[in-house]
């Protein structure tokens, strides 16, 4: 079940549909990259070079060359910071798509199934908040962990295949059920979920291909749903037929 609907999801990724919606996120992404360096660049500009000025009136040139200095250091230190968060900007972006990439797995390899509902507006953007706090988190807990020999990449996939498997799942089921109904069912099937979420942490764990990772979970999950759904029914079946 869970291999299946990885690769059904994998074999999606790069469908016109989902190239779109890519695309639609990179260039968002790097929107919002560009404004954030412009921004952090701005603000080290007023903050710092005045300080150090304020510190070193007596020496003109040198405080010319601290600048100087200064500003390559920060220009790194934004070059790494951006790195870092290039997979976290776009999952929060990727966040307000997810509904179009749900919408184009369902058309396209359930066509006889009942549309599902897209989720609440004020809902979508509280699960890309999420998606991005749980991005972060699990980066930042991989660079940590990487200093603690023997349990970093058991710690990242465990706590990233929880977070990723649980958010992505409850997505995909809540556009057939409410909120409540849909974390039921994740919680009843809460291993399949987990093991499912590891296969999305691997996803992540690859650079570059990690910017992939919220159209990939997305399409996967949804493919998980209709696979426990459909074994749902047909355990009700088996419960109801008369013996």
């Amino acid at each position: 079940m869970i291999l299946d609907a990885a690769r059904a999801a994998a074999r999606q990724l790069f469908s016109p549909e989902f190239r779109s919606v890519f695309w639609k996120t990179l260039g968002l992404t790097l929107l919002a990259l560009a404004a954030l360096w412009l921004g952090l660049k701005e603000l080290f500009e007023w903050l710092a070079l005045p300080w150090i000025d304020a510190l070193l009136p007596g020496f003109p040139a040198w405080v010319g060359w601290l600048g100087f200095v200064a500003a390559i250091a920060a220009g790194v230190g934004l070059a790494l910071g951006l790195a870092l968060l290039i997979a976290p900007v776009t999952a929060i972006v990727a966040g307000f798509f997810l509904d179009d990439i749900a919408e184009t797995v369902e058309r396209t390899d359930y066509p006889l199934d009942p549309p599902g509902s897209p989720v609440p507006v004020l809902r979508s953007i509280i699960l890309a908040v999420k998606f991005f706090a749980i991005i972060v988190i699990g980066n930042l807990f991989a660079l940590l962990l990487l200093l603690v020999p023997g349990v970093n990449i058991a710690a990242f996939f465990l706590v990233n295949g929880y977070l990723l498997g649980r958010e992505f799942f409850e997505f995909a089921a809540m556009r057939f059920r409410s909120e409540d109904e849909a974390k039921a069912l994740r919680r009843k099937h809460g291993l399949t979920v987990f093991l499912a979420g590891l296969v999305v942490a691997g996803f992540l764990a690859v650079p570059l291909l990690n910017l992939l990772t919220p159209l990939f979970a997305a399409a996967m999950m949804v493919h998980l749903h209709k696979a426990i759904s459909a074994q749902e029914h047909r355990n009700l079946g088996a419960v109801s037929r008369p013996s």
